[in-house]
């Protein structure tokens, strides 16, 4: 599983969301290769990346919202 975290370089939610997401794996027991990643807005858009943070999984946005992409 690839697992790709995107956020905007002033999000403070950092730590926490790897906290989290290293205690998911870790009680799931399952195995993901995660990469974090800090945008700016122009990339963002680029990437259709819709806030920060962003979690994708295989290539898609977790909980894709409505509404236009770039970095709240």
């Amino acid at each position: 599983m690839k697992i790709d975290c995107y956020l905007s370089e002033h999000c403070g939610s950092y730590y926490q969301l790897r906290e989290n997401i290293d205690r998911t794996l870790a009680e799931s027991g399952l195995r993901a290769d995660v990469e974090y990643h800090t945008l700016q807005y122009d990339e963002a858009v680029k990437r259709g990346v819709k806030g920060s943070p962003s979690i994708w999984v295989n290539g898609s946005d977790l909980f894709d919202i409505e509404g236009p992409a770039g970095l709240a």
